[in-house]
């Protein structure tokens, strides 16, 4: 394959990366169908519901489904993530803000030592990672591009239809990739280019915000492509 002419600015690379990344998504997500896209695979999953019958106490979402979110935490996985702030002089407060959580908990991550325990998450079903990545991707345009006022955690009528939020991820995802696919040097360099309400967004080079983004979808797009292999395998043997 020839590499003449390719570009190797940074936004062509991440946009090459974004686009791949999109491109296997949307084969991945073929065929997927209502009952696979809410299934839960084992007890305690989050999920959307809804309202009337949501089960975590931060479930949020403008219409008649809801998107499962729990009491906020610093998982350990982003305890060096924490310290890394810390260190580059972002104060407790500052940081217990973005992360929601008090100042104590903040403190207590920073003086924790040696290996985190590993984190007790929910797994969680393709349909909430989908509506996750879709309010992440709404809010995102909304706070770089929009007018910045809308809450992301409003933006994103859920559906329990998998044709229905597919049609209308896509859409979002579209949506950011135009108009991250103009953006200038200048602006890539620019701190707090994204104004996005919740996260460190604000206090990031946007070239930052673009590629956190990528990294985002590719890992989300990683688990519901297993999930995908997990009902398959499970209603292959079934039928047995």
């Amino acid at each position: 394959m020839g590499t003449e002419g390719a570009r190797t600015d940074r936004l062509s690379i991440l946009l090459e990366q974004f686009d791949k990344a999109t491109d296997m998504a949307r084969a991945r997500l073929a065929g997927l169908g209502d009952e696979e896209y809410l299934w839960e695979p084992a007890p305690g999953c989050w999920s959307i519901r809804p309202r009337g019958e949501a089960v975590t106490p931060r479930a949020f979402g403008p219409g008649e489904w809801v998107l499962d979110l729990g009491d906020p935490d610093i998982p350990a996985g982003e305890y060096a993530e924490v310290a890394r702030q810390a260190a580059g002089g972002m104060s407790v407060e500052k940081i217990a803000e973005d992360w929601s959580v008090s100042v104590a908990r903040v403190e207590e991550v920073l003086a924790h030592t040696g290996e985190p325990e590993p984190d007790d998450t929910p797994l969680t079903t393709i349909a909430w990672r989908l509506g996750h990545l879709h309010h992440a991707f709404a809010g995102g345009w909304e706070w770089a591009f929009g007018e910045r006022r809308q809450d992301p955690k409003l933006m994103v009528d859920f559906s329990p239809s998998a044709g229905v939020a597919l049609r209308r991820f896509w859409a979002a995802v579209d949506r950011w990739r135009a108009a991250v696919g103009a953006v200038t040097e200048e602006q890539l360099d620019t701190i707090g280019f994204s104004q996005y309400p919740y996260g460190s967004d604000a206090d990031e080079p946007f070239v930052g915000v673009i590629a956190g983004a990528g990294l985002e979808f590719i890992h989300h797009m990683a688990e519901i492509a297993l999930l995908r292999d997990l009902w398959r395998v499970r209603h292959t043997l079934s039928g047995r």
